[in-house]
């Protein structure tokens, strides 16, 4: 047993335990778990319907299943949003992890078959938030691959794209679209500001943001107008460092993503008189024949839901 490799000596010892718990008890069944995963990341049963080509019905009775093989109740459901019970997030992070865990020994059961140069297109809250953990992961699968990163705004990275310079581009739009991209999450977008600093905002809300195309700047403007709330740009960078820098110094207010605020950090609302922003939708953009690109798209995702999740537990979201 000490000969083993980790992942394979933990997936025996994970089934010796499984034995213990007597044949008439239920299993976890990993389908019902990657259901219960998309059910959570997407945050309900109509879209994670859409995304593993099932009917809602055939979602909901996953999630009984699995209910009933967890013996507790995994998800209380309203009218108006999805949470997790506590039994729920605790199986979470166990169905993340034994979902990862089988991915990575499928791929290494199989060999890398995944190899040569892969050209990445990505905005930078993608680059700066989620690639590092994604390559590391992505790396240890599939070895043999490589990738060439540039950074920039989606809508330049898709026309690099159309000319056949890039292979898969990661993206951003604030509204989902019509079979152009595979839709990865949705979050909301939220006002970022120092923790440490008084928010006194009551003449013309200083902001930090992106240059123009932008879908942050254009949904903070457009909600401002919304209710006639005063603005004015006092700092404008083409680096999301830049503005969350601006943000951290109490500078300036910016918009990020809710699983992209961090130390030091807090989100600001209604008692700032700021409006509601919309939802960012996190896209990719690839053609489904490439192999590597798809591995890549998955890791994407699994990290990026990952992330969401983990911040809408943190930010009470």
């Amino acid at each position: 047993m000490n000969n083993l490799h980790p992942l394979l000596s933990y997936l025996v010892e994970w089934g010796a335990m499984d034995k213990t718990v007597g044949t008439s008890s239920p299993t976890l069944d990993i389908v019902l778990l990657r259901t219960f995963l998309e059910v959570v990341d997407s945050g309900g049963f109509a879209l994670a319907a859409e995304r593993l080509a099932l009917t809602p019905s055939a979602v909901s009775g996953h999630i009984k299943r699995l209910e009933l093989a967890a013996g507790d109740t995994l998800l209380a459901r309203t009218t108006r949003r999805l949470d997790l019970t506590q039994a729920g997030e605790t199986l979470y992070a166990y169905a993340r992890n034994i979902v990862d865990l089988e991915r990575e020994a499928r791929a290494r059961l199989r060999g890398s078959t995944i190899q040569g140069r892969l050209r990445v297109g990505a905005s930078e809250d993608f680059a700066g938030t989620w690639l590092p953990q994604v390559l590391q992961g992505f790396h240890r699968w599939h070895p043999q691959a490589s990738i060439e990163l540039k950074v920039g705004i989606t809508a330049d990275l898709l026309r690099q794209q159309e000319r056949g310079h890039l292979d898969v581009v990661f993206g951003k739009r604030c509204s989902r679209t019509n079979g152009e991209g595979e839709l990865l999450w949705r979050e909301p977008l939220v006002w970022a500001y120092a923790s440490a600093c008084a928010a006194d905002l009551a003449e013309a809300l200083p902001l930090a943001v992106f240059p123009e195309p932008c879908i942050y700047r254009e949904a903070a403007l457009a909600a401002l107008g919304s209710v006639a709330r005063p603005w004015r740009v006092v700092f404008e960078s083409g680096s999301m460092a830049g503005c969350l820098s601006a943000a951290l110094a109490g500078f300036a207010v910016t918009v990020v993503a809710r699983s992209q605020l961090r130390e030091g950090l807090r989100e600001l609302g209604e008692e700032e008189r700021l409006p509601a922003l919309p939802a960012a939708c996190f896209y990719a953009f690839s053609p489904r024949t490439n192999p590597a690109a798809r591995a890549l798209i998955e890791a994407v995702r699994s990290i990026g839901q990952r992330s969401r999740f983990m911040a809408a537990r943190l930010h009470g979201g």
